[in-house]
């Protein structure tokens, strides 16, 4: 899931987001919609019968596109592209040609389903009193014209094994989540999702000096934790194989440097500079594996967020640095 439905233009001293509680740290909001494609279930593992909304800038997002590659999916269901300003409205859709620049964008895609304007619409039809935030990704079934899920965390699991009799043997034995590995992969995603994943979204909204210290304190403690991990040469982070540990924390490294680390307030430290491993881990991700390099887009990324919260960048301008996304092998 994203991180807000909205951002605010109040210039008051005492202005406090909506993602804020009353202590200043940064309270995510639990996904609402939670089924799964499986067989013999209400979601039915069909081929056409799904669509999936994202947006290149979310981590979450970017978690589902990642797997979709790697299992080989590309054909099973196709996908619609939020643009990456996300203002009062929350995510809304490209329109191509449009009047004024920020109304198209390369990588975003109008709603190929039902040509909707923003995302709330999506939410809307499959609940008309929906209340919460617009979040993506989204997984959206055709036949009974409703949410599956928008919960990322849950969708990669499913996507790792429902359709796995339809795919050819190199994809269906691919096992993001292998049974002899599931402990060691819920014990990993236990501490990594709240102080790394979760952990650059407590620092930069973070909304008092002693929210903000605390979580980017234990982000970085988090980090040094995974780099003591990798420190030994292993080119995964468990049993010697890419598992959706690796895939979760991917979405979250590879945006440290060019968001966390500077609109977030992330600096104790630079994933290039200051974690060797870490940046190994990283590079060898990205530049040796297709479903991670081509899922990647660090200009939606860097638009998405120093331009649609400016709460914290107030002037919108997005840096057009740094030279290297992710340095070279």
């Amino acid at each position: 899931m994203s991180t807000s439905n909205s951002t605010s233009n109040s210039n008051s001293t005492d202005f406090k987001p909506n993602w804020a509680s009353e202590d200043g740290s940064f309270k995510r909001q639990v996904s609402s919609f939670r089924d799964s494609i499986e067989k013999g279930g209400k979601f039915e593992p069909e081929k056409g019968r799904y669509h999936l909304y994202v947006c290149n800038a979310c981590p979450w997002a970017h978690r589902t596109l990642i797997v979709r590659k790697l299992k080989g999916l590309e054909d099973f269901f196709d996908v619609s592209y939020v643009h990456p300003h996300m203002l009062s409205n929350g995510w809304k859709f490209s329109i191509p040609g449009g009047k004024v620049p920020s109304e198209d964008f390369p990588q975003a895609t109008e709603d190929k389903l039902f040509g909707s304007k923003y995302m709330k619409e999506i939410y809307f039809k499959a609940d008309p009193e929906y209340n919460a935030r617009y979040t993506v990704p989204v997984i959206w079934d055709t036949k009974h014209n409703t949410i599956v899920s928008n919960e990322s965390s849950e969708i990669i699991r499913f996507l790792n094994t429902a359709f796995n009799d339809q795919l050819p043997k190199e994809k269906a034995e691919l096992d993001l989540y292998p049974d002899e590995l599931k402990k060691e992969i819920d014990d990993l995603n236990e501490w990594v999702y709240p102080s790394i994943n979760n952990g650059v979204y407590r620092s930069g909204f973070a909304t008092t000096q002693k929210a903000y210290e605390e979580a980017v304190t234990e982000l970085f403690g988090a980090l040094d934790r995974v780099e003591g991990i990798l420190k030994d040469g292993r080119e995964y982070l468990i049993g010697g194989k890419l598992t959706e540990a690796d895939v979760r924390l991917y979405t979250t490294i590879v945006r440290f440097d060019i968001v966390y680390h500077g609109h977030f307030k992330c600096n104790l430290g630079s994933i290039r500079h200051d974690y060797p491993a870490l940046n190994r881990w990283l590079k060898n991700l990205y530049w040796n594996n297709a479903a991670f390099k081509d899922t990647t887009d660090f200009e939606t990324s860097k638009e998405h967020y120093y331009f649609s919260h400016k709460q914290i960048n107030g002037s919108q301008v997005v840096p057009i640095g740094p030279k290297y996304p992710v340095e070279p092998l």
